[in-house]
């Protein structure tokens, strides 16, 4: 009996020892390998979708700009980047006020529907923020607050804008901080960031770029590095990739002096090849100097071609970016 008793306490004890190691392991995150195995494949960043990738689906076929959110959701995007000049309902309403407002109400119902984002909001034509006339730039300010209300009240996290309206680099500059300067004070207290794009012309010279926008000394100023927007000459304005821009400002120098600055990134894209690479942009070198920045905020996707359809192209900058993501 006691040498029976004796064999079944060990064999007892065996069971309990096996049962508290399965249960100890299944507990411990540490030993689920499938959920290591698919965070080490997620991205650094999230994708969003620029409005202006599908302008001329809006512009020359008829969509509704309204239905963005439902596109981006389908083609697998998480945040939207709204351009305010594709709504015409919007831009050419003589209550602008009234009409911004339901431009809110409608794009958050939109949004909440399709689970997505709202980023940012690109503001064009509301008045030239670098003028030295000081009527049309108060006027421009103006204007611009009503676009930074608008992404408070959708919860974007910044508002693209422009500086354009003065060709002399000094008054350039000095004019650029006195606006953004006003305006990102305006945007603080609503928590929304302001960034400038390289937009080209005098905005693609980044060393006049990155002093007008640190002379402000605003937290919540900052840039909005585009892969592609690097032309800066003012007459007979061109582009970079087809030869036609005589004074070109390095991209990738570029990008990499913008990105400290960044609150978020425009990931420009014109033609691929059939391995899937952009012909004209070097994405791996961009997204490598992305990285290292340590940014990992909301990248744009940005087709601007006119080889592919913009469904197509926005999905060939869509797989790049993620293939990339993966081998960097």
């Amino acid at each position: 009996m006691k040498n029976n008793f004796y064999t079944l306490s060990k064999t007892f004890a065996l069971i309990f020892a096996i049962v508290f190691t399965l249960a100890a392991c299944k507990n411990n995150p540490k030993q689920s390998a499938p959920e290591e195995t698919a965070t080490s494949t997620e991205p650094f960043f999230k994708l969003s979708l620029a409005q202006w990738s599908i302008h001329r689906t809006i512009q020359e076929d008829g969509m509704s700009p309204y239905d963005f959110a439902q596109k981006a959701s389908e083609w697998g995007f998480e945040g939207l980047e709204y351009v305010n000049q594709l709504y015409s309902d919007v831009m050419q309403s003589e209550d602008k006020d009234a009409a911004i407002a339901a431009f809110v109400e409608k794009n958050n119902a939109l949004a909440k529907q399709y689970g997505m984002t709202n980023v940012l909001i690109m503001i064009d034509n509301e008045g030239d923020l670098s003028a030295s006339d000081e009527a049309v730039r108060q006027e421009a300010i103006v204007n611009h607050k009503r676009w930074v209300k608008a992404a408070s009240e959708m919860g974007c996290q910044a508002v693209r804008l422009n500086l354009y309206g003065e060709k002399d680099p000094e008054k350039w500059v000095a004019n650029s901080t006195k606006s953004l300067s006003e305006i990102s004070d305006y945007a603080a207290a609503m928590n929304v960031n302001v960034m400038v794009e390289n937009h080209g012309r005098i905005t693609s010279n980044i060393p006049l770029l990155l002093e007008a926008v640190t002379a402000t000394g605003k937290s919540n100023c900052g840039l909005l590095p585009d892969f592609g927007n690097f032309c800066m000459a003012e007459e007979g304005y061109g582009s970079i990739f087809d030869g036609s821009c005589a004074n070109v400002y390095d991209p990738y120098l570029g990008v990499s002096q913008m990105l400290p600055h960044a609150f978020g990134v425009s990931a420009k894209s014109y033609n691929f090849n059939e391995a899937g690479n952009e012909t004209f942009i070097d994405y791996r070198r961009m997204l490598e100097l992305v990285k290292k920045s340590g940014y990992n905020g909301f990248i744009g996707v940005e087709y601007e071609g006119n080889n592919l359809p913009e469904t197509e192209g926005i999905k060939a900058t869509q797989n790049l970016l993620l293939r990339l993501a993966g081998e960097i």
